[in-house]
């Protein structure tokens, strides 16, 4: 078992690494952002990208971002972090290089492709890869890195892009138990809870078993719903008995009132994300010959959802697709007025 402070993925032990500052993490003194090393380049201002970004800046945190979206640093720039013309602009003399990217493929084009834009960083540089990709990726970058004499720390987040804007993110960071202290002010930033997930990989790999649950679970949710409304139920009392039983604490308790049940299908997670996830899973299972029959089928309804042309909205958006798929009304028969935000990680 490690001492590295973080708080165990295996739930082994009191390995907590959050401060005593802002969000469980410390705040820094901006005049001594350089001394301490606290310099970040941020690539990738996504949905999820840019609040994270933004809450390291109000961490006191000097932060560089880029993104191929040229108005994408707007906001980040809005709040005290500077925008780079290119990633390698963003990472050159950064003491840390964040990715959030949709892709490995991305993640490896923006660090080593033709611009080979993490020359620029200096060689004892932590690379943060916060992307979703799966454990064999994160392990072949990790030896790319590594024969650049770069160290890797692979820490994809748990929760939406809510928590993101919130500071409340889980953190499963995997890596040295040196690099993880080291990286320690940025996840106190970014999260409310950093768990070691022990070598290399393995942040990677939790992460892809956790979407799977979450994302196979948000597709039945839309079918028992659409059976609930088609049968003749109200939607309310359906949620009402199943926020009662453990079949309705999680997306019917947050998700769903949250998003698209008010009517809002801006991505907190995207469809076309659930679905690459959810592809990674699948990928996973079938390396490791592991039986997945629900979630193979929860992958047809992502597609059709994005068949739809919904593959930008909100992963609740496969509720619409299959309530229009059952022949109901184009309206949803429900008053969101009545319900108060839930937030199960405050």
């Amino acid at each position: 078992m490690r001492s590295s402070g973080l708080a165990g993925c295996d739930a082994g032990g009191d390995r907590d690494l959050q401060g005593s500052g802002r969000r469980g993490g410390p705040g820094l003194n901006p005049d001594h952002r350089e001394e301490r090393g606290m310099t970040v380049g941020f690539i990738g201002l996504g949905t999820m990208g840019l609040p994270m970004a933004i809450n390291l800046v109000r961490a006191g945190l000097e932060v560089t971002g880029f993104d191929l979206a040229p108005d994408a640093g707007a906001r980040l720039a809005a709040e005290g972090g500077k925008v780079a013309a290119s990633a390698a602009q963003a990472m050159a003399g950064a003491a840390f290089v964040v990715t959030m990217l949709p892709t490995a493929a991305h993640v490896e084009a923006a660090l080593l492709g033709d611009e080979d834009a993490l020359s620029g960083a200096p060689t004892d540089a932590v690379v943060i890869n916060m992307s979703t990709i799966l454990p064999e990726e994160t392990e072949a970058l990790a030896a790319r890195l590594a024969a650049r004499g770069h160290r890797l720390v692979d820490a994809p987040v748990g929760r939406s892009a809510l928590e993101a804007a919130r500071g409340a993110l889980l953190i499963l960071a995997s890596g040295t138990p040196d690099d993880l202290q080291a990286a320690k002010p940025l996840f106190d930033a970014m999260g409310n809870k950093t768990l070691d997930c022990g070598a290399v990989g393995n942040g990677s790999r939790v992460k892809v078993i956790n979407n799977f649950m979450g994302i196979s679970l948000n597709a039945l949710t839309a079918e028992v719903l659409t059976l609930a409304e088609a049968s003749g139920l109200d939607i309310r009392l359906a949620l009402d008995v199943m926020r009662g039983t453990i079949a309705g604490l999680g997306h019917m308790r947050v998700t769903y009132p949250n998003k698209v049940l008010k009517g809002d299908l801006e991505a907190g997670f995207p469809v076309d994300l659930a679905h690459k996830d959810l592809v990674l899973a699948l990928n996973l299972a079938a390396r490791v010959n592991a039986p997945v029959f629900m979630g193979a089928a929860a992958l047809q309804s992502y597609s059709v959802t994005r068949a739809d042309g919904r593959g930008r909205q909100d992963y609740t958006a496969v509720y619409p697709v299959l309530r229009a798929l059952a022949d109901l009304p184009d309206a949803i028969p429900y008053d969101p007025s009545q319900d108060k935000e839930y937030n199960p990680f405050a």
